[in-house]
């Protein structure tokens, strides 16, 4: 009987120890060091990106933080506006001038603002959007924009516009006024656009057909302010 009890009591301990490893295994063992359910959550959540300083509509583009220090010299570096201006030249002493005044400006996250302002722009007026227009217009240009979508409401007219493409985005000037920056790009886009009047009728472009459109706008922005947003100041029509 002793010897039926011993052995029983053996295998059930031996089943008892592989339930434990097998258990050990699938499930681990605590080191200390785990992470707890809200730190998993924090880390496995993306980046919050910070809520824009005045409007949803407003373009961001790079300017000056509140900690950066101002009147320091920017490195000197011939190849600093590579693919932009030649150095020495008229345009590459230009953008200097507005880097050692910000020495956050970053022109190429400045041509990526100004081409979703562009493409906004151009969308809101064919919308008659006058509230995205008025954030990233100056007066001057905000006014002529109001004054054609005006006309255009009275004549019942519409406009139908779809964007393709922006094809190129050059910087063709800047310039530097007291502490006014400007700068100025010559835009090649393709767009589907259609001008309907009060009847349905296309009485300008057609919405089926793609059109190589040419622009060259002028923002500005006053480098001494905090906000870092610039405005379209100019527009014209290329060739």
């Amino acid at each position: 009987m002793q010897d039926s009890f011993d052995l029983t009591t053996i295998i059930f301990l031996a089943l008892a120890v592989f339930v434990i490893w097998k258990l050990r295994s699938v499930l681990g063992t605590r080191t200390g060091h785990e992470r707890t359910p809200a730190e998993i959550m924090r880390r496995s959540e993306p980046p919050q990106a910070p809520p824009p300083a005045n409007d949803t509509n407003v373009v961001r583009m790079p300017g000056r933080g509140q900690d950066d220090a101002p009147g320091a010299e920017p490195v000197a570096d011939p190849d600093r506006w590579k693919g932009f201006a030649e150095p020495g030249s008229p345009l590459a002493a230009n953008l200097d001038a507005i880097l050692a005044t910000d020495r956050t400006f970053d022109l190429r996250e400045f041509r990526e603002g100004a081409k979703a302002a562009y493409e906004m722009i151009v969308t809101a007026f064919a919308q008659g959007d006058k509230r995205v227009l008025k954030d990233l217009l100056s007066k001057d240009v905000f006014d002529g924009f109001v004054g054609a979508i005006t006309e255009r409401e009275k004549r019942g007219d519409r406009i139908e516009t779809t964007f393709v493409s922006i094809d190129k985005s050059d910087i063709a000037d800047a310039q530097v006024r007291g502490k006014v920056a400007q700068i100025t790009l010559h835009f090649v886009s393709k767009l589907i656009t259609a001008t309907y009047d009060k009847a349905g009728t296309v009485i300008d472009g057609a919405p089926d057909k793609v059109v190589d459109v040419t622009d060259i706008w002028t923002f500005s922005r006053d480098l001494n302010s905090r906000d870092p947003n610039w405005k379209l100041i100019a527009t014209e029509s290329g060739h």
